[in-house]
């Protein structure tokens, strides 16, 4: 039984459904945390909110990577990934703090472009940072 556990394409198998699974949970928080409905808008054509939440996705998927590559155990790396995630989320709220003369959320959800373009390169951006600090 040791083998089918140790065979690489099970290993990334097991990776893969788990980094979904995790993905999925994030953005659901993320949802919760933003004034607009995110796959609604997107429905909609809603650019900005497609790049916003393009760049979490993203974001998040490089901050899992990272994890994946430092870590031997699934629970460690999900550790490590949540952790990344919360310090992602941490960034979107200092994004907002740093804005005082509008509202982030409010800008995204009316489809300004460059805010939601800035989103998305702050989510990635501080994934590369995040992933670059685990262990």
């Amino acid at each position: 039984m040791n083998q089918f556990w140790e065979n690489e394409f099970i290993q990334l198998a097991g990776y893969y459904s788990v980094v979904v699974v995790c993905i999925i949970l994030s953005l659901a928080v993320f949802e919760l945390v933003t004034k607009y409905r995110n796959w609604e808008e997107i429905q909609r054509g809603n650019m900005a909110v497609a790049m916003a939440t393009g760049g979490k996705i993203f974001g998040l998927a490089n901050i899992f990577r990272h994890s994946i590559a430092h870590n031997d155990h699934v629970l460690t790396m999900i550790g490590w990934g949540a952790f990344g995630f919360v310090l992602l989320l941490a960034g979107y709220f200092i994004f907002e703090f740093l804005t005082p003369r509008f509202k982030i959320d409010e800008e995204i959800e009316q489809d300004n472009r460059a805010v939601g373009f800035i989103s998305m390169v702050i989510s990635v951006g501080l994934s590369y940072v995040i992933g670059a600090a685990l262990i």
